[in-house]
């Protein structure tokens, strides 16, 4: 039998999404010794808004034998790591908002916490290194900082991209249409290091004292970072960097569409050709250098780590095409798709062709964020998903849901949760 990973009776599987980070006292060592006693303070008295962190289950986070052995029963060959555990200084928050630093002493301080979360992931990459990717976490308030910060990931052959965050308005830096962000792109370009963004940043000026605000924090929190691919688009990020990758996570692709189409009816009547007296008031030099349609942009610039879709999310394809769709379980999170990533991958894919199922599966995470898929078949060929299985259509499942934050169409995280009694032994 053939054993080339597009060949198999089982689908390779790579999780564009899962979560990672160390036991909070184990970041101590990833610090330079001068922050030694401040972060023992901060540790002492820091209170996790997120008690899924405070009980049996965090260690899925940072026990790599135990992450093994789950995503083998679950099917997943291999996982790239977004940051989920609280990295050193990180702000007491009464909610899932991940701000950027305000002062000058918390963004020295968070930056020292960012960069050690990232050594740990070297670290811990290399316990499984066929079998995971990280992403090195940057902040954008000093780019020959975040430079200096992508020309080490880039050194350590173990990072898939770089994680950027999302810019909400009136935020502490510029917004991500702003030239002084050319550098990173370009280095990315050149590094071959994929630009990701996950959902789950708020509006800094948003009050929380409110009895809506935490239910409209989270209903919105994927818009603030969908709004980057248009400003990427407008600001001609990908006219002049056209091998950059850009990877939106766990945003979902619906907004896609709708994005395009205003994109793709303003753009041509804002150029200066266009002789438009109206939209032509909006339009500029970047939109006058753009080559490529709006669509086509996206098409070759840009990859999406739809994470735990629905049927419904694959629409678009037709849009996008089958090389620019990432499946994800969204492991370790309760909301994930995780013990069940098989019966979600049958649900979502059954009535996909093969080869679109393998570019979905694992193909396209390979292409942007470096994992080897070689090394990968013999692992899949063991735990993967059956063909059969996959293709085996579940039938009215009564099931509507499309985003992780909703009801499940499983149960979700049966095996993640937080009095697993099984975990905590």
């Amino acid at each position: 039998m053939s054993t080339t990973w597009d060949t198999i009776d089982r689908y390779v599987v790579i999780s564009a999404d899962t979560h990672a980070g160390a036991e909070m006292h184990d970041y101590k060592q990833y610090l330079p010794t001068a922050l030694h006693d401040r972060f023992e303070e901060w540790a002492a008295s820091y209170v996790s808004p997120y008690d899924d962190l405070m009980t049996a289950t965090a260690k899925r986070n940072w026990d790599s034998d135990l992450r093994l052995r789950e995503a083998d029963a679950d099917g997943v060959a291999a996982e790239l790591l977004f940051p989920n555990t609280v990295p050193p200084f990180f702000p007491t928050v009464p909610n899932v908002t991940i701000r950027l630093p305000k002062t000058r002493d918390e963004l020295e301080l968070r930056w020292a916490g960012i960069r050690a979360h990232n050594r740990w992931q070297v670290d811990f990459c290399s316990l499984s290194p066929h079998r995971r990717r990280g992403l090195a976490q940057v902040f954008t308030h000093d780019i020959d900082e975040a430079l200096r910060e992508i020309r080490w990931a880039a050194e350590q052959g173990c990072f898939g991209g770089i994680l950027v965050p999302a810019v909400s308005p009136g935020d502490v830096v510029e917004p991500l249409f702003h030239t002084r962000y050319e550098p990173i792109w370009a280095a990315c370009q050149d590094l071959d290091l994929t630009v990701v963004q996950h959902s789950g940043t708020g509006s800094p000026e948003m009050p929380m004292d409110q009895p809506a605000s935490n239910p409209v924090l989270i209903t919105e929190m994927a818009s603030w970072a969908q709004r980057t691919v248009p400003h990427l688009i407008l600001a001609g990020v990908f006219e002049r960097y056209p091998r950059l990758r850009f990877a939106p996570t766990e945003q979902g692709t619906l907004f896609v569409k709708g994005s395009l189409q205003i994109l793709e009816a303003m753009v041509p009547a804002m150029k200066t050709s266009a002789a438009n007296r109206t939209y032509g008031m909006f339009g500029g030099s970047s939109v006058d250098e753009l080559t490529l349609t709006p669509t086509e942009y996206v098409r070759r610039n840009c990859y999406f780590g739809a994470s735990a879709f629905s049927p419904w999310e694959l629409g678009s394809l037709k849009l996008l095409g089958d090389e620019h769709l990432m499946w994800g379980s969204d492991y370790p999170h309760e909301e994930g798709t995780t013990p069940h990533s098989k019966m979600a991958i049958q649900w979502a894919l059954s009535g996909v062709p093969e080869a679109s199922c393998r570019k979905i599966l694992a193909g396209n995470a390979a292409r942007v964020y470096g994992f080897d898929l070689d090394a990968l078949t013999p692992v899949a060929a063991e735990i993967g998903p059956r063909l059969e299985d996959v293709h085996q259509p579940l039938g009215e499942t009564g099931y509507r849901s499309m985003l992780a934050f909703g009801a499940r169409p499983f149960e979700g995280g049966l095996a993640l949760k937080r009095d697993d009694a099984a975990v905590a032994g």
